[in-house]
């Protein structure tokens, strides 16, 4: 036999051997969660541990081959999402995840990295304990609004030319991973992906400012007071040095961007507000016109952002395309590859992952929301917090009206762990590497990625204790 027809035949005995060790559940376009081996959760667990490691293990080849390591995932669901099903269905599954998941998803994160990508600070700051203490909670605050990659982005270059006179300036931009890449994030669906899917799934607009504000101001306080003492710390120890950077006036570039992000904010309020009564069906799929209005206003937004920036402003922000790009692509696998450990969680205690959801469960079958933040939270830490809260939204019933109301305080567990505990790695949200690669830039030697875990794990994880102790206790 040519030795192509035995690859083949091999390919296609592997194929049925990973089929049959599934199981034979009956695929519908509402799947049987309770009929599902948790083997249809590999290709979910694979994405994530490759976005997790492979980065730090090859990063060369996941820095040109990202996209086909996602695909090799969605295909591994797919395949044997379709042969058990039939064509249509699987179709059906994808067209449901691409028209009320991931389009709205990546459509928000453009529009927010080309708006916020647009704007730049100019000048010259000099960086004393008061103005970094000043600019971390100035970013803070712009991050539920810019969106932690947006506000990162806007603040990091300017704090890095303001200390970059001082030999000691890696604690700032550790506290500044803290704040403005990650716990600043909270009160909005705009500031942190997790969140934005969750208004997608039902939870209103000012919930989570509602919810969120309390956590967030504590977490914050914590983290700016500790940080002002030690930059003093440091900032007594050093003396004075020259300032590499020229003296220069201070200013803002970009500044039509600023009313393009408040057009960001009212497109999103009028899709959860608007409500016209009626849906459009495509391929069977329901379209909702609210959210259709929406993803077209973020696009033009987006375009007119583009059209009406400098391109040498964007060009001294670092601005390119690839950071959303691979967003766009890895969440493509993400969003597929969760839908059968969706249906799992959705089972309850019917499904293969019982035993997590009895983890959560207190004897007398309510939450127990300690264990809900800190699963949700170590999970994010180590994976990625938006697929995260998903995971665990729908663990808790994925009913959005039932979570804001008589489960308020599970939605803020998950809530608070996916956009908290996200500071506590590299790899926990989008603007940590980011920043990282920016210092490094710039002259600044950051810790490794363990380096940066002996600063992240002694001082939030007391915070997140005391958080515990104040909401979820």
């Amino acid at each position: 036999m040519h030795m192509g027809k035995i690859r083949a035949a091999a390919a296609g005995a592997a194929l049925v051997g990973y089929l049959c060790l599934l199981g034979a559940p009956a695929f519908a376009a509402d799947i049987d969660g309770a009929s599902l081996s948790l083997l249809w959760g590999l290709p979910f667990m694979g994405i994530l541990l490759s976005i997790a490691l492979m980065p730090l293990l090859v990063p060369d080849f996941w820095h040109h081959h990202y996209g086909k390591v996602a695909a090799f995932w969605a295909l591994a669901f797919l395949l044997p999402f379709a042969l058990y099903a039939d064509i249509a269905t699987a179709a059906t599954a994808v067209l449901s995840v691409a028209l009320h998941e991931y389009i709205p998803f990546v459509i928000l994160l453009g529009a927010l990295f080309t708006i916020a990508g647009g704007v730049r600070l100019v000048g010259n700051l000099h960086g004393s304990p008061s103005l970094n203490t000043g600019l971390l909670a100035a970013g803070t605050v712009l991050a539920s609004w810019m969106g932690t990659t947006g506000a990162a982005m806007l603040l990091i270059r300017p704090l890095i030319r303001a200390n970059d006179d001082r030999p000691h300036n890696v604690h700032v931009i550790v506290f500044f991973i803290f704040l403005v890449g990650n716990v600043g994030g909270a009160l909005t669906p705009l500031g942190d992906p997790p969140l934005f899917l969750g208004f997608l799934l039902g939870v209103r607009f000012f919930w989570t400012a509602e919810a969120m504000l309390l956590p967030m101001l504590l977490i914050s306080m914590i983290l700016l007071a500790m940080f002002y003492f030690l930059d003093l710390h440091y900032y007594n120890k050093e003396g004075r040095t020259p300032d590499k950077s020229p003296d220069s006036n201070i200013g803002l570039e970009g500044g039509i961007n600023i009313p393009l992000l408040g057009g960001v904010v009212a497109a999103v309020l009028m899709s959860g507000t608007w409500k016209p009564g009626f849906e459009w069906s495509l391929f069977g799929v329901s379209v909702a016109p609210q959210n259709v209005a929406r993803d077209v206003i973020l696009v033009g937004l987006a375009v007119a952002s583009m059209l009406l920036t400098r391109t040498e402003s964007r060009q001294a922000n670092g601005f390119s395309w690839e950071p959303i790009l691979e967003v766009a692509k890895l969440f493509a696998g993400i969003f597929l590859t969760i839908v059968p450990v969706i249906a799992i969680l959705r089972a309850g205690e019917q499904g293969q992952l019982a035993e997590i959801i009895r983890l959560v469960t207190q004897p007398d079958g309510s939450p127990h929301n300690a264990m809900y933040f800190w699963l949700t939270g170590i999970l994010s830490a180590f994976l990625d917090n938006a697929p995260t809260y998903l995971v665990f939204f729908n663990m808790a019933g994925g009913d959005a009206q039932r979570l804001m109301g008589p489960l308020a305080d599970t939605l803020l567990a998950i809530s608070a762990g996916a956009v908290f505990f996200g500071a506590l790695s590299y790899i926990g949200n989008a603007p940590n590497f980011m920043v990282k690669a920016i210092a490094e830039q710039s002259g600044i030697k950051m810790p490794s990625f363990f380096g940066y875990m002996a600063w992240s794990v002694p001082i939030l994880l007391p915070v997140f204790a005391l958080v515990t102790v104040f909401f979820f206790l």
